[in-house]
Order: C-alpha cells, then sequence, then structure tokens
C-alpha cells in the first residue's frame, strides 16, 4: 500500500507540473475568445503607407510566379508598393523568372553564408541605405497572401504600430495528413495564441513569413543572420522595449511539406533554433521581468513573463505525450483500486486516485479546449478533423525529432527544406 501511495503522489506532482504549461495555454485561449469577440475592422480607401516587399527565394522558380502574381492582384494601390526578390545562391531560373514578372532582382552569391537569415540581412543593409518606404514586407517565396494584406498592415500602421506579424497557415491544409496536422497546430500556435496575447498585454512574436516592420525600426536593428533569424530579431526588439502587433486580417499561406521526411531538416532548424534562442534570452528576459515587478510596472512584467513563458514551454507534441501517459497511469491506477486488483482501502490512497483522476482529465481537458478553440477561431473546413487519426504518429515523431535536437543529433545549420513542386 506505501508503495502505490507514493506513486499515486508522484504522479499528482507529475500533474501539478504539467498543470502549469496548460493553464497557461487556457488562460491564452479564453484571452482570444474575448479578442475574437472585439475584432477590429479594417478600414479600407485609406491607403497610407508605402511598402517594400522583400521576398528571399533560393531556387525558387516552380513556386515563386505565384506569389508574384498573387501580389500583383493586392487590394492596394500599385504606386505604393514595390517588390524585391533576393535570388540567394540560386542554380536556377529564379532571378530571371523574377526579372520577368517585374519584380526587382537583388542576385547574391556567397556560398559560406548561406540562408534566409543572411540573405535578408544582405538586402536589408543594402536597400535600407536609400529607401523612402514607410515598412518593410518579408514574405517567403512559396507563399500566397491575401489580397488585403497591405490594406490591413497599413491601417495598424497608421494607428500606431510598429512591427505587425500576419497570420501564418497552410496553404493546402487537406493536401496530406502532415500538412493538415500542421494547419491545426498552427491555428494555435500562429493565431490563437498572439490573438491572446494581445488582449494580455503580450508581444505576438514573429514566425519568420508575413512579418512587417516600420523602416526606421529596421535601420536601428539590424536583421539577424542566425538559423532562427526571426526569434533573435524578436527578442532584439523585445528586449528595446518594442512589442509585436497581431494582424488576423492579414493572412500568408505557406506552402507545407507534404510529408513527414521532407520537413525534417525544417523541423530540426526550428527546435534547435528554439533551444539556443532559449539558453540565451531566457536570462535576459527573466531580468527584465524582475526589473519591472520592482518598478512596478505592469505592462513590463507581462511583456516579459509572457516572453519569458513561451520560451520555456515544452513544444505542444510533447504536452500531449505527458498527457496521454499521466491520464493512462491515473486511469490505471483508479481503476485498479475500485475493481480491488490494487490496494484500495486506505482514505489517502483513494483521495490520490479521485485526485489523479480529475487533474488528468481537466490537463487533457484543458488542451482539447485549446486545440478546438483554435480551429475554431480560424473556421476551419469540416474535412481538416479527420486529421485527427494520425495525430499520435505525428506526436510520435515529433517527440523523436525533439530528443534528437536534445541529444545533439539532428543539424544546426540551414538546410532548404523539399517543397511540394508538383
Amino acid at each position: 500500500m506505501v508503495f502505490f501511495t507514493w506513486l499515486q503522489g508522484l504522479l499528482l506532482l507529475f500533474q501539478t507540473g504539467l498543470l502549469l504549461p496548460v493553464g497557461y495555454l487556457v488562460l491564452l485561449t479564453f484571452a482570444a475568445w474575448k479578442a475574437a469577440g472585439r475584432k477590429r475592422r479594417v478600414e479600407q480607401g485609406k491607403s497610407r503607407s508605402k511598402f517594400l516587399i522583400l521576398i528571399p527565394a533560393h531556387n525558387e522558380e516552380k513556386l515563386l510566379p505565384v506569389l508574384l502574381r498573387n501580389l500583383a492582384d493586392l487590394d492596394y494601390p500599385a504606386d505604393h508598393f514595390s517588390v524585391h526578390v533576393i535570388a540567394d545562391n540560386c542554380t536556377d531560373q529564379t532571378a530571371l523568372v523574377a526579372q520577368q514578372m517585374g519584380a526587382v532582382v537583388h542576385q547574391r552569391t556567397d556560398l559560406e553564408k548561406r540562408g534566409k537569415g543572411y540573405a535578408l540581412q544582405w538586402a536589408l543593409d543594402k536597400l535600407l541605405k536609400t529607401s523612402n518606404d514607410d515598412a518593410v514586407v518579408i514574405l517567403d517565396a512559396d507563399s500566397v497572401v491575401s489580397t488585403n494584406f497591405l490594406a490591413a498592415a497599413d491601417f495598424y500602421l497608421t494607428q500606431g504600430s510598429r512591427v505587425l506579424q500576419a497570420y501564418y497557415t497552410v496553404r493546402s491544409p487537406l493536401g496530406s495528413g502532415p500538412e493538415s496536422i500542421r494547419y491545426i497546430a498552427l491555428a494555435g500556435l500562429h493565431y490563437l495564441r498572439p490573438l491572446g496575447r494581445m488582449v494580455l498585454g503580450g508581444s505576438a512574436g514573429l514566425k519568420g513569413n508575413g512579418m512587417i516592420f516600420a523602416t526606421d525600426l529596421l535601420r536601428r536593428f539590424p536583421w539577424s543572420a542566425s538559423v532562427t533569424e526571426d526569434i533573435e530579431q524578436h527578442m532584439k526588439l523585445l528586449l528595446a522595449g518594442e512589442r509585436v502587433i497581431f494582424v488576423p486580417d492579414a493572412v500568408v499561406q505557406g506552402q507545407m511539406p507534404d510529408n513527414l521526411s521532407r520537413s525534417k531538416s525544417q523541423h530540426d532548424r526550428w527546435e534547435s533554433g528554439r533551444v539556443e534562442m532559449a539558453r540565451r534570452y531566457v536570462p535576459h528576459l527573466a531580468r527584465k521581468f524582475w526589473l519591472s515587478l520592482l518598478k512596478r510596472d505592469l505592462r513590463g512584467s507581462v511583456l516579459y513573463l509572457d516572453a519569458l513563458v513561451e520560451h520555456v514551454i515544452p513544444p505542444f507534441s510533447i504536452l500531449a505525450l505527458f498527457a496521454g501517459l499521466d491520464l493512462l497511469a491515473a486511469v490505471l491506477l483508479f481503476a485498479g483500486s475500485a475493481l480491488g486488483f490494487l490496494p484500495g482501502g486506505s482514505p489517502l490512497l483513494l483521495w490520490l486516485g479521485r485526485t489523479n483522476l480529475i487533474l488528468s482529465a481537466g490537463v487533457a481537458g484543458g488542451m482539447a479546449f485549446y486545440v478546438f478553440s483554435g480551429l475554431q477561431m480560424v473556421k476551419a473546413p469540416r474535412e481538416i478533423y479527420r486529421a485527427f487519426i494520425f495525430v499520435p504518429l505525428f506526436v510520435l515523431w515529433k517527440v523523436k525529432q525533439v530528443l534528437g535536437v536534445y541529444l545533439g543529433h539532428s543539424q544546426q545549420e540551414w538546410v532548404r527544406t523539399t517543397r511540394n513542386e508538383g
């Protein structure tokens, strides 16, 4: 009996640890629902901002034309934006295709400094010296944007915002199981969480695609060339007191790998970069949070605490695995005691069993509330719910990827993600 009492006590401690990150997600979910009920309407017809749209492209001759045609159809005055393509270390016809379709092309060849971060750093350093544009938009070459993209960005910029993040989602959510799972994940990560943060006073974060910056801000804070340049840029801005504003009306849809093997390099890059950014910036964020508390600065405290939590919270797949194991253990222990297979006479043991069961159900329920709320908010197609049959496989695959990063078995450098170009 003593053994099972200790076992259920340890399970209770494990559940308490799970309740903290899950409670954070539930808080963001309630805040996001509040924001969804008071959605701001973007006024059109008053275009004031001029945009420089910057597209880093490495061997994108097949997908880039789709984006360039898409940008030509934007509901925004053509003389208020220009499109620039960085043909970065290309060995195909990317530069020629972009030039033929009217984009300003910047060709870069540097086999030592490879990747999106270096390409953006190089181009921005050159362009911002003479640019008269009000803002810079950064888009991936395999994307398309909503026709109101610049109009929505203009609205927020004229309201005083200086850094914006659009809703970045999947271009073909019903194309394959992995694409559907990614769509489900991004509904929470790229829509629900930023929306909730806007209510609580946090920063939406930068997602790598669909980012908009006031030009003077990029002059003050040069672009990072790290593997996860978006996260590092966000940290630099955040520590300087700048807050990224989420623009839910502006949508950017990106091409995602249609199988897990194709997305391995991308996931490795994200996770390894996330770990490195946490190591580098968590101490700074903790210090900023503490100083804000001492100064009784509520805005700063919330801003830095939220960013700190976002760095240390485990990936959702890891939480899902832990929650599943927790629920299984709680049910087995409780059922074993109730059916007489395990000792159940002690009042303490019975109380622990019931408490374990209630907490495990609460954790699982909180996570389900977060996931399905995200899908409701983005008005996900009904067919997307079929993808939940792939969730166990994806969770196991993701856990393997994360463990590979922590054990140092995954690549750290930039590798182009294999695209669906057929």
